[in-house]
């Protein structure tokens, strides 16, 4: 095997070559915190050379907080027995979508529990009286678990899950769900959910049916950097053979009533570092995101030095970090603006698809 060594793994990444897993270890145990930051930059540069960072307007709407998965690091979830379980009434969802859209809005991101009492219709349904109503509303919703398992509760594949789902209104799929993609580490924080295959399943199944996905990433937890070196491998090779993700979106564990309330957090530093081997890595994703929302909007200004080229949403609702003890700041469209231009960038309103809908001068 060829010695490895930083000035050969870096040569790599700025004539724009592909790194292995092994060379991605190398670079993470060898080279300084703000030279991985500059080599990431580098790479973001060469892919979004004309300086601008975009942010998207949207609203997270969970429609159930009923879920049977139990997974330990959530503190959103509710049993059906509990007092404050809840399935959101039509008219409630469509009043909220109705304020999205006088925001300005564009996206709606609908996710919920595993509900075993929701059957394929209520989906179907949901989405059909949203894109009635809202039919400018671009409707990206339901992670990879929510899919799965109703797949498996309609006894249907996931492909007819999705196919069902998509003529009913569903436009784009999210990424969440995907936690860790290490079996080894989904079997001792999310059980309940699906494997790791069948997330992968879910979205490559998406882009055959010409749906767009993101790749999403939880971590600061149990995982070693071998197993995000893992997952990040898994999603670029997704990539290479679908090219049907828009976005990766990395973010941290967050405790406070969850069951891996023991596990101290993730530092701002190691966020970053992560943040800024994702875009090193993924050299066939154009969007890295960087998350103010797990990490503040100082922290996710300095991760637009570190490979990403955009800083997620200005959100009406947020309600899953919100449930821990860590105290969610959701800005207004006026403070990622400025946010964006004190970092030194151009700020640009997206849509899902990461096409640019409005640009801050």
């Amino acid at each position: 095997m060829k010695t490895l060594s930083i000035d050969g793994v870096k040569e790599k990444v700025l004539k724009g070559e592909r790194i292995s897993p092994e060379e991605a270890l190398y670079l993470w145990e060898n080279l300084d915190f703000v030279s991985l930051g500059n080599l990431a930059n580098f790479v973001r540069k060469r892919l979004h050379p004309d300086n601008i960072v975009t942010f998207v307007i949207d609203r997270n709407v969970n429609y159930t907080n009923i879920c049977i998965a139990g997974c330990k690091f959530c503190a959103f979830y509710r049993r059906k027995s509990d007092e404050d379980a809840y399935v959101l009434p039509m008219e409630e969802i469509l009043a909220k979508v109705k304020e999205l859209v006088e925001w300005g809005g564009t996206t709606l991101l609908m996710q919920g529990g595993i509900n075993p009492d929701l059957p394929l219709e209520f989906y179907e349904n949901m989405i059909s009286e949203i894109r009635k109503h809202f039919p400018q509303v671009q409707i990206h919703c339901f992670s990879a678990p929510e899919i799965v398992y109703i797949a498996k509760k309609e006894k249907l594949s996931v492909e007819e899950v999705l196919k069902r789902l998509k003529k009913a209104g569903l436009m784009s799929v999210p990424g969440g769900g995907a936690e860790i993609l290490s079996q080894e580490i989904r079997d001792k924080i999310s059980p309940g959910k699906c494997t790791v295959e069948e997330w992968e399943e879910v979205h490559r199944t998406a882009h055959k049916l010409g749906m767009t996905t993101t790749a999403t990433m939880m971590f600061g937890h149990l995982e070693s950097i071998e197993h995000i070196i893992e997952h990040l491998d898994r999603v670029r090779r997704i990539q290479d053979e679908t090219g049907g993700f828009t976005a990766f979106i990395p973010w941290t564990f967050k405790k406070g009533n969850t069951e891996l309330d023991f596990v101290e957090e993730a530092s701002s530093t190691y966020y970053l570092k992560v943040l800024a081997l994702s875009r090193i890595y993924l050299d066939n994703i154009k969007n890295i995101q960087s998350s103010h929302v797990t990490q503040t909007m100082q922290i996710g200004m300095v991760g637009l030095h570190f490979g990403a080229n955009d800083l997620g949403s200005v959100m009406i609702e947020e309600n899953v970090i919100s449930s821990t003890n860590f105290k969610v700041r959701i800005p207004k469209v006026e403070d990622m603006v400025k946010a964006i231009k004190s970092a030194g960038f151009i700020p640009a309103q997206r849509d899902t698809y990461y096409n640019i809908v409005r640009v801050f001068n």
